[in-house]
């Protein structure tokens, strides 16, 4: 049987995602044997999947709307509820006064949601460019940068005027933020193996790298590659994301998509269709 192939993110947030895979048999299935995993950014997950390179992957929720064919697994997700602190606006000068905006490329939905805040909320005819992640680099040709994942919690924000788009979504809409989620390609499910609950393997591997013991070792490992804190680390893997794509993620998710095509930042608010394990199938 082909062993399907996961293209996962190679970010702090990332990692109790992938507890399973990289722990061995702790799950209902031996998750690290029965999958090929690949790390990448966000946008190239996306990519991945649309190439058909992979056949999994934890892609922006933006990407879902471009990428054909796709089922979302159930439950799982990389959202926030609050503050988020590794999504950040961070600027030479006050917001008003922001006429120009690099976007860090290796996101995708951070960028339309950039674009959202704009449009809706802090007024438009802004100047946006594509530009790798290096916030120096980006003030010296634009008044403010986007930055993402693990750059971003490794700005020292008391050198900017920051702002958390993740806090800044919730202030003014009153719903989480979905940032990425699980899908796979319909084509996949043709060689899946019949007897694997693809839906509680991964809400399974959520679940078990968010035991405190586990949260403990990704602590340990990540903090000093990050050269942040234990404690930061923590706080934020257990704080600042929610991992789960639960009813009031998905009205949120749903509001997102639906300004996001209003202001043109996505071409459409599409239809979620969701892998019913228990058959397989797609649910609407």
């Amino acid at each position: 049987m082909k062993r399907l192939r996961i293209s996962a993110i190679s970010y702090l947030n990332t990692a109790p995602l992938m507890w399973d895979f990289e722990h061995g048999d702790t799950g209902s299935t031996d998750a690290g044997s029965t999958f090929d995993i690949s790390y990448t950014i966000p946008s190239q997950c996306a990519a991945s999947l649309r190439e058909g390179s992979a056949d999994i992957g934890i892609i922006p929720s933006a990407a879902y709307t471009s990428v054909p064919d796709l089922a979302i697994l159930p439950g799982v997700a990389i959202s926030s509820r609050q503050a988020v602190r590794s999504i950040l606006l961070v600027s030479k000068v006050p917001l008003e006064k922001i006429q120009t905006v690099a976007l860090d490329t290796s996101s995708m939905t951070s960028v339309a949601l950039t674009k959202v805040l704009f449009a809706k909320w802090w007024g438009g005819h802004r100047t946006f460019t594509a530009m790798a992640p290096d916030i120096e680099q980006m003030l010296k040709t634009s008044d403010a940068g986007l930055v993402i994942g693990d750059p971003a919690l490794q700005i020292d924000r008391s050198q900017y005027i920051t702002y958390d788009l993740a806090e800044e979504w919730i202030r003014l809409t009153g719903k989480p933020f979905v940032f990425a989620f699980w899908a796979i390609r319909q084509a996949a499910l043709n060689y899946a193996p019949r007897d694997l609950d693809l839906g509680t393997v991964f809400q399974e591997s959520r679940d078990h790298g968010l035991l405190p013991e586990n949260l403990d070792r990704i602590t340990g490992e990540w903090a000093p590659r990050l050269n942040l804190t234990e404690g930061a680390v923590k706080t934020y893997l257990t704080e600042n994301i929610h991992y789960s794509l639960d009813p009031a993620c998905l009205d949120g998710l749903h509001l997102f998509y639906r300004y996001a095509q209003e202001c043109g930042a996505l071409q459409s608010a599409p239809r979620l269709l969701f892998l019913d394990a228990a058959k397989p199938a797609m649910i609407s």
